[in-house]
């Protein structure tokens, strides 16, 4: 039988697939039972609302991806813009061939959902305000170490970067090729961040 725990978390890795695979409105909280093979009663015992659900999504998602930027962006062994170059490039690898279940959860729940649930919207600005912040920290080293100009701005770049590449990922899902995101890495890494 299983436990507690992992009836839980086995509901939150089940929940997070079908959330990247179909978005909000479509991954209902039946859907995610009959993949998960658990009784409906059982979802209620661990989240109150789908709303609540998918708030535990973002933390678990949120998470990964924190835990993603401080291993390659936090490895001070590398230049810094060749760790941002790397970091985009892991992130392009996973998230950026096109399919089902491609793009990022954050832009695709921001695109669906962040106008109308109050609760997953101020996730949403968090996630993005601690995702630029870490890339901005980035660049800071790389304008000390002489990297880039001491005129760069970069809290403003950081958004920049971050705003190309979830629009290169939106397109990249539209149009079913990964040519934006390519597109995005020679103008950002080949001319944007160079000295």
């Amino acid at each position: 039988m299983a436990t507690i725990s992992t009836t839980r978390e086995h509901l939150l890795e089940v929940g997070l697939r079908q959330l990247r695979t179909t978005g909000y409105t479509a991954t209902g909280v039946k859907e995610v039972l009959d993949l998960a093979h658990v009784p409906k009663g059982s979802f209620y015992h661990y989240f109150s609302s789908k709303e609540a659900f998918v708030s535990e999504l973002f933390d678990r998602y949120a998470k990964g991806e924190g835990e993603r930027a401080q291993r390659v962006l936090g490895d001070t062994s590398i230049a810094p813009l060749e760790r941002l170059r790397t970091y985009f490039e892991e992130l392009i690898s996973i998230y950026g061939e096109p399919g089902e279940g491609a793009g990022c959860l954050v832009g695709a729940m921001s695109l669906e959902i962040a106008d109308h649930i109050p609760k997953l919207q101020a996730q949403l600005q968090s996630m993005y305000a601690g995702w630029q912040h870490g890339i901005a920290d980035v660049l800071r080293q790389a304008i000390k170490r002489g990297d880039l100009a001491k005129s760069t701005k970069p809290d403003a770049l950081a958004e920049f970067i971050l705003n190309s590449y979830e629009g290169a990922l939106v397109r990249m899902k539209a149009e079913q090729d990964s040519s934006p995101l390519r597109n995005f890495q020679h103008f950002i890494f080949d001319i944007v961040l160079k000295k």
